[in-house]
């Protein structure tokens, strides 16, 4: 079966129409790479039929953030999506996804949203859940892929489906790095070749502090700290050491699943990254 590339919601409705269920969905903002075609290949997997969404959510960004210059790649991305096992892919410009202008009515995060890059990113993920939800119902997705790399978007996903009664099972899908251990990410094609090598303080950060989970909060947020700030190029946002299921910080005496999560500026270009991991040692 070829790749059906449909760009109106006419189109979408017909090629949904003919997919046998269960249908899965993976959303993307385009300029696909590998971590994608692992989102896509899994959902394979797991379906019988795979649509892909390329949609550049004008939501999502805020003043001054990189909405002008982020990547469009869609001839690129198509040939990514049906080598990875696409069925079909909606790629709809602003106009059909938000045929009114700027949606009056939107999802609302809460207070999961207002922390971690929520903090730093007032009101992107009430635009992450708005877009979701409506690709959601446009659609009819029956499962969704979304990566670990994005943990608190994953979190606020299934919160949504959970809260608003969707019906999508959200599937997790492990972060997908280069050889060298940098996280998979449209934006790491702005990075220069300084600025690559200084990207991998964030993965080298996070190991250390996995490397410390046996030993406590403490130490675990120690050594992470003590990785970054031996690199001066790159300037953290945040380093975070969370309850995975309420991204509350994790006090000192603490045992169980966590997660590490940390950004960081390098150059002109944002990144994040999260490990997950178990906080103290075990009982005996």
């Amino acid at each position: 079966m070829s790749l059906t590339v449909t760009r109106t919601r006419a189109e979408l409705a017909a090629a949904r129409s003919a997919l046998q269920g269960p249908v899965a969905v993976v959303m993307t903002m385009g300029a696909l790479h590998a971590g994608h075609a692992e989102l896509i290949a899994e959902a394979r997997r797991r379906a019988p039929s795979v649509l892909v969404t390329i949609f550049l959510n004008p939501l999502q960004f805020g003043a001054g953030e990189d909405l002008a210059r982020y990547p469009r790649t869609l001839d690129d991305d198509l040939r990514l999506a049906e080598a990875a096992g696409a069925d079909v892919v909606f790629a709809p410009g602003p106009d059909v996804v938000y045929p009114d202008g700027d949606p009056g009515v939107r999802v609302a995060a809460g207070p999961l949203g207002t922390v971690l890059e929520g903090a730093s990113r007032p009101g992107h993920f009430d635009g992450v859940l708005t877009v979701v939800a409506k690709m959601f119902h446009l659609t009819r997705a029956d499962l969704a892929f979304f990566g670990q790399k994005d943990a608190q978007q994953l979190l606020l996903v299934r919160r949504m489906v959970r809260d608003l009664d969707l019906g999508v099972d959200v599937v997790a899908v492990p972060t997908v790095r280069e050889g060298d251990g940098l996280a998979m990410s449209s934006r790491n094609r702005y990075l220069t070749p300084f600025d690559r090598e200084v990207a991998l303080v964030l993965q080298k950060a996070l190991t250390a502090g996995a490397a410390a989970a046996s030993e406590g909060p403490s130490a675990v947020r120690r050594a992470a700290r003590d990785v970054l700030v031996a690199e001066p190029a790159a300037r953290v946002d945040y380093l975070a050491l969370v309850d995975p299921l309420d991204l509350a910080d994790v006090r000192e005496h603490y045992r169980g699943d966590a997660l590490l999560a940390v950004a960081a500026r390098v150059g002109s270009t944002r990144l994040i990254d999260n490990v997950p991991l178990v906080v103290g040692r075990p009982d005996n």
